[in-house]
């Protein structure tokens, strides 16, 4: 594979010239770039679990798990370690590599149920999967707890750019998400951030948000691209389902801005055909969560997605690829 230019000084300008590339020629370059970079039949494959769900006290209005909102959600405490490592063996012997636990808070607190999640990190991690958390903000400190339980990435997504970001989040600021970002580099652990599309943003933000990525001094490991999904009770409930081709403008512009990340086609999946999802991963996405449930939302099942891959000629990344393995995973 050829070495690309990894840039960190993106202007607007530019980001918003490729982005506005007529789509084949901007598919065409992506997949080139992606093909000079990636092994562009190897799919990482990350399976996510709520592990916490519901009563948030955040305003995110995309959100089903904000304790504002009415939603049918089932809300629930911090589940049992045994069963969480029991639905990580699950994932793992359906071929997912990768593990993300997420807790529907608003920081991480240094209390018992850190504790705990810092064990659950101590057991998947023991797996031999790469383990990834979503716990909300967090501080130095606790970052360095989860990177030294064996923590590999963490997410935390922007969502959309800084100035949109108001109309969407009111209980913390942008500033405190980048915040976070630094902390977890700190600690050596592997970043997982990107955003949402279908919010009501402009083509603007997104190319904006895009901007704050690629101009970061380490790019994310990681980038999920997300479409809204539109959940009852929620103040986008009514907001119209994103169109598929912006999905694939997106991708394929992460892919060129920041050509060594994996740009994860996440939320909005369960509502592609194959094809359109093929046509995503011919743009440069090479990630996906699989299993029934995306957190609270629907998702393709492992067997779904198994049998696309086998159409597609696709095929699951192995752990840690490309990194050095940590010495207290089981080979």
């Amino acid at each position: 594979m050829q070495d690309v230019q990894i840039r960190h000084d993106w202007t607007i300008e530019e980001i918003k010239e490729i982005y506005n590339t007529p789509l084949l020629e901007l598919v065409f370059r992506a997949a080139s770039v992606h093909r000079q970079t990636q092994a562009t039949a190897e799919v990482q494959v990350c399976t996510l679990l709520s592990i916490k769900t519901g009563g948030c006290s955040e305003d995110c209005s995309y959100c089903p798990q904000a304790a504002r909102y009415n939603t049918d959600i089932n809300v629930h405490g911090l589940m049992k370690k045994e069963d969480v490592l029991a639905y990580a063996q699950k994932a793992r012997e359906a071929g997912s590599t990768r593990f993300c636990m997420g807790a529907a808070w608003r920081e991480v607190r240094d209390n018992r149920d850190f504790d705990r999640v810092l064990d659950m990190v101590k057991g998947v991690n023991e797996m031999g999967m790469e383990v990834c958390c979503t716990l909300g903000m967090l501080n130095e400190h606790q970052a360095q707890k989860l990177a030294d339980a064996g923590l590999y990435a963490y997410n935390h997504n922007l969502d959309t750019s800084g100035e949109y970001y108001e109309q969407i989040i009111t209980t913390r600021t942008y500033e405190d998400r980048l915040r976070t970002l630094d902390n977890v580099q700190k600690a050596g652990v592997s970043v997982c951030c990107g955003g949402i599309i279908g919010l009501g943003e402009s083509h603007d933000d997104r190319i904006g948000m895009l901007h704050t990525l690629s101009n970061l001094a380490k790019h994310p490991d990681s980038v999920p691209i997300n479409a809204l999904t539109r959940v009852k009770g929620t103040p986008l409930e009514n907001m119209p389902k994103v169109a598929f081709w912006d999905m694939v403008r997106m991708i394929a512009t992460t892919r060129l801005v920041m050509p060594k990340a994996m740009v994860r086609l996440s939320a909005g999946r369960a509502e592609m055909s194959i094809a359109e999802q093929a046509m995503c991963f011919m743009a440069g996405a090479n990630s996906i969560f699989t299993g029934e449930k995306l957190l609270t939302t629907d998702n393709p099942s492992f067997e779904e997605d198994h049998m696309m891959f086998e159409l597609l000629g696709l095929k699951a990344r192995e752990a840690f690829k490309d990194h050095e393995v940590q010495e207290a995973i089981a080979l």
